[in-house]
């Protein structure tokens, strides 16, 4: 058994990094009309080139832009497909009498979309920049997944007179939009991409399933209509893009959202969606046992995220080791792979966490798959 030569790798990582102090003051500048958009892009390309090098050091095969030039790592990109608009943040009072930020919510208002190349700009320059520092390694973009459009809303966030039944017109047209954007990058070069899903993990929560139910959506059925979403969306993937899903439980400050076994999701994630490879979360208690891989079939990749992004305290080599033969029971070794279990800095926010810490994770993580797979 060897280490992989095509994505994702043995080690492999969710895709964002905590942004360096003078990006986040540029980034307070533009805000504030001190300086320009084409200054921010200048100190983010600064940044970028930095991380690029950054991931090369540790021994990361996938490289990305850590996501620098997002503020959320899902609203920025849907807002610029046609027919998504986002309603700006509202300060809310709750029940303690504090106040606080409401997230901001996206609402389809027309027809969905691809009005523009959205990530082809910035992978160009990633590109770039691995040709430059890392050849050999493998650009990756991260988008967020379809079903954002979706479950954070249900019915109630899609126009009626845009979509008066949802299927099959909705989920065809953002397939269709996603599928243009596929083509997009594939066209500039990339040949790996990453989908970020909450809504997944949020379903194998209780609270969150019981959320659905509130909107009108059964939890048992959603999975399973998702799995044809995205398989509308690998329809229009061009051959030869790797096309992988990664499922997070919430990511924002070191905190999460949702807890639960990836039992009630299993099979419509594993063996009936047409994905390449799946990023999972599995850093602690709140993601159960390895029993749901058993629905993995042959030719997908399961990248087991076993190290803690929310935190500095190191794992140890053998508690991963452990933890991995423990996968392996139920899905074959040579279909795993080892992850930190989310980004650094899913959010411009960024998580608790200290730079050299990130480091130490990402070259435990390397170290590791050198050790368990080589």
């Amino acid at each position: 058994m060897t280490l992989r030569t095509t994505p994702p790798f043995r080690a492999d990582h969710v895709g964002s990094f905590l942004r360096p102090k003078y990006l986040l003051d540029a980034r307070e500048q533009r805000a504030r009309g001190e300086i320009s958009a084409e200054q921010l892009r200048a100190v983010e390309d600064k940044a970028i080139t930095e991380i690029v090098t950054f991931q090369r050091d540790v021994g990361l095969q996938s490289i990305t832009d850590g996501e620098f030039r997002r503020t959320y790592f899902h609203i920025d990109f849907l807002e610029q497909l046609g027919g998504v608009k986002t309603d700006i943040p509202v300060t809310i009072k709750k029940p303690d009498g504090t106040e606080e930020l409401a997230p901001p919510v996206m609402r389809v208002i027309d027809k969905v979309r691809h009005v523009k190349d959205i990530q082809r700009a910035d992978f160009e320059y990633l590109k770039s920049q691995v040709d430059a520092l890392a050849p050999g390694a493998t650009p990756k973009v991260t988008i967020p997944s379809p079903t954002m459009l979706h479950f954070r809303g249900g019915r109630a966030g899609i126009s009626k007179e845009a979509y008066p039944e949802l299927d099959p017109a909705f989920y065809d047209d953002v397939a269709r939009a996603y599928g243009d954007e596929l083509r997009s990058l594939y066209d500039a070069g990339c040949r790996y991409v990453q989908m970020d899903d909450t809504n997944l993990a949020y379903l194998c929560d209780d609270k969150m399933r019981e959320a659905a139910r509130q909107r009108g959506d059964d939890p048992n059925e959603l999975p399973h209509r998702y799995a044809g979403f995205i398989n509308k969306v690998v329809a229009h993937k061009p051959a030869g893009m790797t096309l992988a899903m990664h499922l997070c439980r919430g990511n924002f400050k070191s905190t999460h959202a949702a807890a639960g076994n990836y039992e009630p999701v299993a099979e419509a994630l594993l063996s009936e969606m047409n994905l390449d490879a799946y990023f999972l979360e599995y850093d602690d208690d709140r993601s159960g046992d390895f029993r749901p891989l058993r629905y993995l079939p042959k030719g997908k990749i399961v990248v087991l995220g076993l190290v803690t992004t929310k935190f500095g305290e190191m794992e140890s080599k053998e508690t991963l080791k452990r933890r991995i033969a423990e996968a392996a029971e139920y899905a074959p070794l040579d279909q795993l792979a080892l992850s930190p279990q989310c980004g650094f800095s899913s959010t411009v926010h960024g998580n608790n966490i200290a730079v050299e810490a990130q480091r130490a994770k990402l070259r435990l993580v390397v170290e590791v798959a050198q050790e368990v797979w080589a």
